[in-house]
């Protein structure tokens, strides 16, 4: 089983798209530090059609203190484009990075040739050495679009062997499904720390959709206990906190190397659990 000496807790953000939002991610933000985070990541849409955003948010949140991970993707983005992102990073003082192949936007189909995540880590490596922490994603339920669990992990290998340092798993709510995917990619020789990804329960119809469209599994028993809820968004909330709750506790005592929150913009959730599990300055 991969561990850490020190196990790193993160949030992640996603870049608003109205001024709103922005509004409403300033308090998340503020709400969510006081916690103090190992570090918040900020997400980079589809072809790149929020790198402004994401380096906004970036640089806005480095300055107020806070220690912020932009996630990259080739995209629709050209290699000069990338090149002056990672030289904006490098000079804010941004030493992370989580790197991923990213998708198309929507309408494109196959108009943007993927360039896959294992490409970009080789490329960062290149250009910059060893100035970024590089993150790159991981898939215990298996990516959508994989053929099989071997040739999933066989891209994560890839990706590592490319000179990821980190990575942070898709949502799940199995633990046996993270544990069983460590224990296998350590027989495959992947021995970098792998970082559970949590997603807090808030919503069951956007978590039905997320999940559809990722391939992450909702278990039975928890899609039959969600869906009694009905308009109950309180009591779903409250029912999700307890869940993910003991989801993380299990992972933590079998041994994963920290969690990372997908806090979809969205404070409460977090903030109980992370106060759950007695959370402290990051652990």
């Amino acid at each position: 089983m991969n561990t850490a000496k020190k196990r790193n807790f993160s949030v992640e953000f996603f870049p608003p798209r109205s001024e709103a939002g922005k509004t409403k991610l300033n308090e998340v933000h503020r709400k969510l530090a006081l916690l103090k985070p190992d570090f918040f990541s900020v997400t980079y849409g589809a072809g790149g059609t929020t790198k402004q955003g994401t380096k906004e948010i970036v640089l806005q949140y480095s300055n107020e203190g806070s220690t912020l991970v932009p996630h990259l993707s080739f995209g629709g983005t050209e290699d000069r484009e990338i090149l002056t992102l990672l030289a904006e990073y490098k000079d804010a003082g941004i030493n992370r990075l989580v790197a991923l192949r990213g998708d198309n936007p929507s309408g494109m189909g196959a108009a943007i040739q993927h360039r896959y995540a294992n490409e970009l880590v080789e490329f960062i490596r290149k250009e910059t050495g060893e100035t970024f922490h590089i993150e790159v994603a991981c898939y215990p339920d298996i990516h959508p679009e994989s053929k099989s669990y071997t040739s999933d992990v066989s891209h994560f290998k890839n990706k590592v062997s490319a000179g990821a340092n980190s990575a942070i798993t898709q949502y799940f709510y199995n633990p046996d499904s993270y544990f069983r995917f460590v224990d296998y990619c350590a027989g495959q020789g992947i021995t970098i720390p792998i970082v559970p990804g949590i997603m807090p329960i808030t919503n069951y119809a956007n978590l039905a959709r997320f999940s559809g469209s990722c391939g992450a599994e909702i278990p039975q028993w928890l899609d039959k206990r969600l869906t009694g809820f009905g308009d109950d968004t309180e009591g779903l909330k409250s029912f999700g906190i307890d869940v993910v709750t003991r989801l993380c506790e299990q992972l933590l005592e079998g041994g994963a190397p920290g969690l990372h929150f997908y806090s979809m913009n969205l404070a409460s959730s977090v903030n109980q659990i992370w106060k759950n599990l007695s959370i402290k300055n990051g652990g």
